[in-house]
């Protein structure tokens, strides 16, 4: 294979892991937003795991809207809650080193006009598919799915 076909190959399949990493996939909740973080707060740490870090991201998006000309209010709220899971983290490093791009791991809570949804970002194909399966069950259970 030429160089140029190698890198037009290579750049072809980081292009398709880069639109796979955007893609989410959010559940309705049934409850206010503070009964969304709680139950995922719970889900995470019933599954043993412990939480680095709560980003308040629509805080932050309303707070500072005007400082960067904006009028559009994303979200009601929305915080992203970080965690790792040593056992997890450690199988998937080994696989590939490159998949601590995906570390650590998210579930978000956003309420958007009063529709409050749990999520999580896709993971790629392969070995981290054993994390988005982790994900999805930590959304299901906040969710009450």
């Amino acid at each position: 294979m030429t160089r140029t076909a190698l890198a037009a190959a290579l750049a072809l399949g980081l292009s398709v892991n880069a639109a796979a990493a955007q893609e989410a996939t959010t559940y309705p909740f049934d409850g206010t937003f503070d009964e969304a973080t709680m139950a995922v707060e719970a889900a995470i740490i019933g599954k043993g795991l412990v939480i680095d870090y709560r980003s308040h991201v629509g805080e932050m998006l309303n707070r500072t809207a005007a400082d960067v000309g904006s009028t559009v209010k994303v979200y009601d709220n929305a915080d992203v809650f970080l965690f790792c899971s040593a056992v997890l983290s450690r199988k998937m490093m080994e696989a590939d080193p490159l998949n601590i791009a995906h570390c650590p791991y998210g579930v978000f809570v956003m309420d958007r006009a009063g529709q409050v949804s749990v999520g999580y970002r896709q993971m790629p194909e392969g070995p981290m598919q054993e994390v988005q399966t982790l994900l999805d069950e930590i959304a299901r259970e906040a969710a009450g799915q």
